[in-house]
Parts: C-alpha cells; sequence; structure tokens
C-alpha cells in the first residue's frame, strides 16, 4: 500500500509559469493587459482559429457565447445529461431552455436524441467534448445546417483534442474551453472562446468587459484613452495578466502534457484489459483523444461508493464524472427530465468511476493505481465466489 495519498488530479505548473506571474506582478499589469493579448493570439494559432477572447472561466466562456449569439427568453437549447451543470446553468441565466438529450456509451452527445428534441424553439446545439475525446463533429454541423442552428463547442476537456485531423476549436460558431486547475492545462481559473467570425469575437470581447467600446482595457496606459462607451450592457468576465503569465507557458506545454496523458492511459488500457468487471474507455477513429479523464465503468457485480472507498483505503484518489444532469433535483422538476428518457446515459453512469490521469504522475504512481484497483476487483470477486458456493450436507445439519 502506498504511504502517501495520491490525489485524483494536481496541476503541473513549473518555474517558468511563476517566474511568469513574477514578472507580471512587477511590472504592475495585474488585471487585463499585454499578456492576455500574447495568450489569445498563441492560443488561436494553437487550435487553428481566426480568433480567441480570453476570460475568466468556462462557464462565462458558454454564457458569452450564447448571448452573442442572440440566445434568449423563449429559446431552446440542446444539452447533453452527461455534463457539468455550467453547460446547462448559462441556457437558464438566458432565460432560454437548456433541452436535455441523452448520450452514447462513449458518453458523447447521441445525435439521433439531438435529433428527436429538435422543436420549431430549437436555436443552438451544445456538444461537450467527454473527457478529451471530440464528437462527431462532421455530423453535428451538417445537423445544425440543415435546422439553421449555432454550434456552441464545450471543449472543457477537450484542449488539444482533434478531429479528422484538425484541433477543436477551429469547427463550430464558437467554442468554450476551460483552464481550471484540474484541467489538461490551467490558469488556475481561466477560460478562452475561439472562433473564425470577426464580429462574433468582437461581441463577445465587448460583452465580457461590461459592454464597453474597443480596447477598454488599454486605457491607462501610455497610449490609451480615458475616454469609453457602453455599447450594451455586459459582463465582468475578462482575464488577467497573472491568470494569462501562467497559461503562456501551459499552452508551449501543453503537447507534452497530453502526450504523458496517452501514455498513461495506454498504460491503464494494457495493464486492466483483463478484468472483464471493468469497461475501460475507447478511442474512436478519426480522433485524437487527450485523456483529460480516464473513466472505467464498473459492472453490477462492483458497488461503486465501495469501490471508490477501497482505493482511498488504500491512498488512491478516484472521483466521478458526472452524475447526469437530469439527476439532480432542479432539472428532474421539469417533467421532460424523467430518468427513462435516458438509458444510455443511465446505464453508463451506475458504474462510472475516474481513475487518477494527470502529467506529473510518476511510473510508480501509475503501477499503484493499477494494484489497488486489480486488488480491490479480485477481492470482491473472491467474496462473491463464497457467497455463492453451497452448503455441504454436513454444514447444512449444523
Amino acid at each position: 500500500m502506498r504511504s502517501q495519498f495520491l490525489p485524483y488530479s494536481l496541476p503541473t505548473i513549473g518555474e517558468e509559469e511563476i517566474r511568469e506571474v513574477v514578472d507580471s506582478m512587477r511590472s504592475g499589469w495585474l488585471t487585463t493587459g499585454p499578456k492576455v493579448r500574447r495568450f489569445e493570439e498563441e492560443f488561436a494559432a494553437y487550435v487553428g482559429a481566426r480568433y480567441a477572447v480570453a476570460v475568466h472561466s468556462c462557464t462565462a466562456a458558454l454564457h458569452l457565447s450564447l448571448a452573442a449569439l442572440g440566445i434568449g427568453p423563449g429559446d431552446e437549447v440542446i444539452v447533453p445529461t452527461l455534463t457539468f451543470c455550467a453547460t446547462a446553468n448559462v441556457v437558464i441565466h438566458l432565460g432560454a431552455r437548456p433541452v436535455l438529450v441523452d448520450v452514447n456509451r462513449h458518453g458523447l452527445m447521441d445525435l439521433d436524441a439531438a435529433n428527436r428534441a429538435l422543436t420549431p424553439r430549437t436555436r443552438a446545439i451544445v456538444p461537450v467534448h467527454y473527457a478529451g475525446q471530440a464528437c462527431e463533429m462532421e455530423e453535428i454541423l451538417q445537423l445544425a445546417q440543415r435546422h439553421g442552428l449555432k454550434v456552441i463547442e464545450d471543449a472543457a476537456h477537450a484542449v488539444g483534442a482533434e478531429y479528422q485531423g484538425r484541433r477543436i476549436g477551429s469547427f463550430a460558431n464558437a467554442t468554450a474551453f476551460s483552464f481550471y486547475a484540474t484541467k489538461n492545462m490551467t490558469t488556475g481559473e481561466g477560460g478562452m472562446i475561439t472562433t473564425d467570425d470577426a464580429e462574433l469575437a468582437s461581441r463577445i470581447r465587448r460583452l465580457a468587459l461590461h459592454g464597453m467600446s474597443r480596447d477598454a482595457w488599454n486605457r491607462y496606459s501610455q497610449t490609451g484613452s480615458w475616454y469609453y462607451e457602453v455599447l450594451e450592457p455586459g459582463f465582468k468576465y475578462n482575464m488577467t495578466d497573472i491568470q494569462a503569465a501562467i497559461g503562456l507557458h501551459q499552452l508551449r506545454k501543453l503537447d507534452g502534457f497530453i502526450c504523458r496523458r496517452r501514455e498513461l492511459a495506454g498504460f491503464y488500457r494494457r495493464r486492466l484489459a483483463d478484468l472483464p468487471e471493468l469497461e475501460l474507455p475507447e478511442e474512436l477513429p478519426g480522433r485524437r483523444h487527450v485523456y483529460h479523464l480516464f473513466p472505467i465503468r464498473l459492472s453490477t457485480t462492483l458497488n461503486r461508493s465501495r469501490f471508490i472507498d477501497e482505493l482511498k483505503r488504500r491512498n488512491i484518489g478516484a472521483s466521478v464524472h458526472f452524475i447526469p444532469l437530469h439527476r439532480h433535483p432542479y432539472y428532474s422538476n421539469d417533467p421532460a427530465n424523467q430518468v427513462t428518457r435516458f438509458p444510455k446515459a443511465e446505464r453508463l453512469y451506475e458504474g462510472l468511476v475516474s481513475l487518477p490521469l494527470y502529467p506529473s504522475m510518476s511510473d510508480p504512481d501509475a503501477e499503484d493505481v493499477v494494484e489497488a484497483v486489480r486488488e480491490v476487483v479480485i477481492q470482491n470477486r473472491s467474496e462473491s465466489a463464497s457467497q455463492l458456493m453451497p452448503l455441504t450436507l454436513e454444514g447444512a445439519c449444523r
């Protein structure tokens, strides 16, 4: 057994990030400034988009994207049920209605379910690239085109992921990324929106800072002007230079981070493949999976709560991604969100467990995870067999 607890997730921060943050603090630019602009430019180039707007969270990125595209009261937005609550919450904040749909066995939006959920009020669709694997973007974009819908990708798990040789962030009307501390790259808190639409990028940038006129962030610099105009009521969603200082170096390390994640995922797959009690994640053709998560599915012979507790007892952290939205009290109150409408998400959720996977994990750490998982599964197997063992005649008489 490990002597120290292995957390489910840890960020990988180096001296480069620390020095850049210190430089920002000494420069006097603590809030939105030149490093945010550099980060936006480098991120847009990385994903292959024309524009990128840095904000303080992926939640802000989703909210701004929908708002800038005109989603509002009376509108409906298609959202998969297997996602974090922010994906649907932002739709409600705009006065619109999130229409929850089922997912496939990979945790990605079920496109047949999405198609059945369309109504004359449907205005947008929000595919979620679950666990770091891209959705079927070609079919999603075709569906959107046929019905005149906007597409806003929730890529909180998918920075660096690819679909048919292109990076996520270069397909939809807008794509929202997360740089939360658990993600494949981090700025502590933070997010980014990418788009190829110049007008949309301009409106998103304006809404992110109170609806103020262009380059309002620059008004305190030597070249800036004190004069600005509020063009529409906006929000306070801007990223700081301190966050961008971290992001600049995280972005440059991202492909290395992804390479290590893929190595660890391959190790898990090889070492756990012989356990029939576990269903392991698959990598779909034409995708570059970045393994933000390594979600396994336990068979019904394993109790999930006990499984996680047993891992914890062996100093291994684990988590569950996610409790489907239709199971949360707020969303389950909607008669349309009855459990029976989401059979695939229900089957997937029943035994869903995410194992630790992050770049700073060592090979011995990964081996400890595998050994703990194997030990818990085999122990459960032995206990189940003993409970099914028939009594001998002598034992029965006693």
